[in-house]
């Protein structure tokens, strides 16, 4: 028998009470019951969110919200500014392409940060821009985005502010309200500590207000509608039930933890994963370390390693850490080791010691707990 253990940005690890939790007897989605969960699934995700909006809950991934986000808010031949770090950057400019939105793209290098400087650029010379759309953290590569910077860029230029935070919500600071957070989007899979399928979003009622005003037809992501649900403690379809009772359980665990102190955790988890890496003689993908997030830690595979995606599936396959390695152009060159969600300085300790033996096996100079030495260091003093 071999455990596992999973260190991905998505899925994350479940907790026992969590998957206790989902395992009960399923109830009907329009009984006072089950209603009595929404009410207070609303008002644990409202903390997490920092907000005083309505948080929707849509039966999808979080591409799902952020298709959602485009439909309702931009209409053909309106123009946004899509912000493009990595893979996922990239998605926002693909969903508003399909509606029929122009889209003007401001990229940085894989690895590196957008320029706010840019991004001002870009409102200059688009008057007519109705929205920036970027990551809080850009899961491909590992970049943390200058959300509060971007927000104040969108409301100097009288533009929304949207937000994937989908690695990003319940992993650091970053409150919707105190920021003009415009739209605020996460998944279930990541921080929450669920299984996928479920997206949870925020809008404020500057959203809101252009939400009204945009004609394309909808259905089943008809945000309005979902509101209107929302204010009965239910949603518009069939919600995705056992995952909403799960979700009332992560966030009661969330609510006991405390939100800074997850915050906390997960930033000394971070630094102890880098020290790792680093004592090991690897480079951070990410060019400076203030752009490093705290959920998610990317890292060069050696040049010496001339089947980087082999060094991923060897940590699988003979020692039961699954990791993930890099995405399109990023395959085979880069590692990914999570650290948010139900995660703890074990988790960490273990990932850095099956990447030493992994290392090792494929001919990497390594010597032994060295990398785990730093990793006990770092936690020690913090």
């Amino acid at each position: 028998m071999k455990k596992t253990y999973l260190l991905t940005p998505g899925p994350t690890p479940i907790p026992e009470s969590v998957l206790a939790a989902m395992s009960l007897p399923i109830v009907h989605h329009r009984t006072p019951a089950f209603m009595a969960v929404f009410q207070e699934v609303q008002t644990g995700l409202k903390a997490v969110f920092q907000t005083q909006q309505d948080v929707l809950l849509l039966a999808s991934t979080g591409t799902g919200a952020m298709d959602a986000t485009v439909n309702n808010l931009f209409e053909k031949d309106e123009t946004v500014i899509a912000l493009n770090t990595g893979k996922f950057g990239a998605r926002w400019s693909k969903i508003a392409r399909a509606y029929g939105v122009n889209v003007v793209e401001v990229s940085a290098e894989a690895g590196d940060c957008i320029e706010l400087a840019a991004v001002e650029l870009a409102l200059q010379s688009h008057p007519n821009v109705k929205g920036i759309l970027f990551q809080a953290s850009e899961t491909s590569t590992g970049v943390k985005l200058p959300v509060q910077q971007i927000c104040a860029l969108a409301k100097k230029y009288n533009v929304l502010a949207v937000c994937d935070a989908i690695t990003a919500c319940g992993v650091f600071y970053l409150p919707m309200d105190a920021w003009n957070i415009d739209v605020l989007i996460t998944g279930s899979q990541k921080a929450f500590m669920l299984p996928p399928g479920l997206s949870m979003m925020a809008l404020s009622e500057t959203a809101w207000a252009k939400q009204a005003i945009t004609k394309n037809p909808r259905f089943y992501f008809d945000l309005a509608r979902e509101r209107k649900a929302l204010s009965t403690h239910q949603t518009a379809w069939t919600p995705a039930i056992s995952l909403i009772v799960g979700l009332r359980e992560s966030l009661k665990l969330i609510h006991e933890e405390g939100l800074q102190e997850v915050f906390k955790r997960h930033g000394r988890l971070a630094r102890a994963t880098r020290a790792g890496v680093e004592a090991l003689g690897l480079q951070l993908f990410v060019r400076k370390i203030e752009y490093c997030s705290d959920a998610v830690t990317s890292v060069r595979i050696p040049d010496s390693i001339v089947d980087g995606k082999k060094l991923v599936q060897h940590m699988r396959d003979q020692y039961g850490v699954i990791i993930v390695g890099g995405q399109d152009e990023l395959d085979g060159k880069i590692l990914r080791l999570s650290h948010f969600g139900y995660c703890g300085p074990f988790d960490i300790v273990t990932a850095i010691s099956a990447l030493e033996l992994a290392l090792h096996d494929m001919g990497y100079p390594v010597t032994f707990g060295k990398g785990v030495g730093a990793v006990l260091q770092s936690l020690s003093q913090t």
